[in-house]
């Protein structure tokens, strides 16, 4: 079976993105040599990365021209993607598919042999695969700033989800990397 993994980064107001689209700023405060090899570790584990529509339109565009971080810029154009949406119907950036039911989809894939499944930002697609039970561990870096508004990573729920801590690291920078796993019931 593979591991569902979702990964964002936010301040500790929540927020994984400010008031407009692809406002993600606040991540250069936690950009460093420790985030950087952390970055690089999900090309090793992983070997699919399955992204919201937007966020897929935001990678797309930057991945394949990124003038640095070489070795994330090679397993980010090379590596398998799914691009999750009812309103596209192709996908131009390499080793890419459209696929318009994720639970559906990403229930057959975690059954399978395989590494990691990975979904980045799109906090829409990791909410609804949160509510589905889907999701193995989320991993989240705390950077170390209060954005004061902007998209929520995680959205209103109906009932709370208790989580259990794997890990936490803490950056030279001060950011805070956590790793939690969802507690399933019973």
């Amino acid at each position: 079976m593979r591991k569902l993994v979702v990964w964002n980064l936010m301040p500790l107001d929540g927020y994984f993105e400010g008031t407009k689209p692809w406002d993600i700023e606040f991540h250069n405060l936690a950009w460093g040599p420790e985030l950087e090899r952390y970055a690089e570790q999900f090309g090793e584990e992983g070997d699919l990365l399955v992204f919201g529509r937007k966020t897929y339109e935001g990678m797309a565009a930057y991945w394949p021209t990124a003038e640095s971080e070489e070795k994330i810029k090679a397993y980010m154009n090379d590596i398998a993607k799914i691009a999750v949406s009812k309103t596209m119907t192709a996908a131009n950036w390499n080793n890419t598919r459209v696929v318009s039911d994720p639970v559906a989809e990403l229930k057959k894939l975690t059954a399978e042999a395989g590494k990691t499944i990975f979904i980045f930002g799109s906090a829409e697609l990791a909410d609804s695969l949160l509510k589905a039970g889907l999701v193995d561990e989320i991993r989240i870096c705390l950077v170390p700033v209060i954005l004061g508004g902007g998209n929520p990573h995680f959205k209103p729920a109906s009932q709370q989800l208790p989580l259990k801590l794997l890990e936490s690291t803490t950056t030279e920078g001060g950011a805070v990397i956590l790793r939690y796993e969802p507690v399933k019931a019973g």
